[in-house]
């Protein structure tokens, strides 16, 4: 399909393109009652304008964007390092948009102030994707499964590796095994927690939802939650199978505040394989995670689709269960 224009939207709207284009630039001279009328069609038909100008038709601008709403911890400094290497070596910079307003993150998606785009956040509805496809912006995410013509993803087996990290607390004895979740409805947290369900169902055991708390993929919000649980229920469980390290680092941190020993009291996997984790006591029995290879196969994948060398793919990197000193048989 044709990308959207200022005619649809005059259309849309049954106003003309002149009175359009004054509503969406601001223009005071079209009333209250009209201009909300156009931007309402313009939101309908997913339309922004060319944030580059006319002048950039039918050219590059040899730049890709990343979007997120934060890029606070350690998993994002080597992705983002990784993405920003990799877009250097095939000759292009990158532009990165943190934003929790959607509306800014579709401008500048759909406005062509780059040539494609790397997404990380799950705020994109499946009708924003589908705007996307229409107006064929070339999009690799690293949050979600998706393949089209111009779209694909690059993502971590995270529900083998929530399986087999689940399998390896349960192979110790554990049979009470608390999972520290992320956000809701992003990629890897609910592929973790598919693996761990799997892993408890083929032993027979019964899934509660009062063994899962919000850790928010964050140290300080994992620590307040296992402090919360281990006041209400701290013999409910034996292990704790956390959303990510800095989830794992936040909960051994309570766990410890509270006079208990891990591995002795109980038994901790995270997620990544953080760089951090080398400084941290006891040592992390985590799932390493190619980090820094995902972001470098999303700018290659990327760049494929740019110039039209191969059809969006869902790619799949594996991950590595690292048995250290944070798990122990009961």
């Amino acid at each position: 399909m044709n990308k959207i224009t200022i005619r649809d939207v005059a259309k849309e709207a049954g106003v003309s393109i002149a009175t359009v284009s004054k509503a969406l630039n601001g223009i005071d001279v079209v009333r209250p009652s009209t201009k909300e009328k156009v931007e309402k069609a313009a939101q309908k038909l997913h339309y922004v304008p060319n944030l580059m100008g006319k002048q950039l038709k039918g050219k590059t601008t040899k730049m890709l964007g990343f979007y997120t709403t934060s890029m606070t911890g350690p998993y994002f400094s080597t992705l983002v390092n990784a993405i920003a290497q990799e877009a250097g070596k095939h000759g292009y910079g990158i532009n990165v948009f943190i934003s929790y307003d959607k509306q800014v993150v579709l401008n500048s998606i759909l406005g062509n102030v780059v040539d494609g785009i790397i997404g990380f956040e799950d705020m994109l509805t499946p009708e924003d994707v589908a705007a996307m496809k229409q107006e064929k912006v070339k999009t690799v995410f690293i949050d979600r499964k998706i393949s089209s013509e111009t779209i694909g993803s690059v993502v971590f087996d995270s529900s083998k590796t929530g399986y087999l990290a689940t399998k390896h607390l349960l192979s110790l004895g554990h049979k009470k095994i608390a999972y520290i979740s992320g956000y809701d409805g992003v990629y890897d947290n609910e592929e973790r927690f598919k693996g761990y369900l799997k892993a408890l169902k083929e032993e027979n055991l019964s899934f509660s939802s009062d063994l899962i708390y919000s850790g928010y993929f964050e140290e300080k919000a994992s620590y307040e939650g296992t402090k919360k649980f281990l006041e209400t229920s701290p013999q409910k469980v034996t292990a704790f199978l956390a959303g990510n390290d800095l989830s794992a680092i936040g909960a051994i941190k309570a766990i410890k505040e509270f006079g208990y020993d891990v591995p002795k009291d109980y038994s901790i996997v995270g997620f990544d394989d953080i760089d951090i984790l080398e400084y941290f006591s006891p040592s992390l029995t985590t799932v390493k995670n190619p980090i820094q290879l995902q972001g470098e196969m999303a700018v290659k994948h990327l760049i494929q689709l740019i110039n039209e060398q191969s059809v969006g793919k869902e790619i799949e990197l594996k991950g590595k269960l690292l048995i250290r000193q944070s798990t122990k048989k009961i």
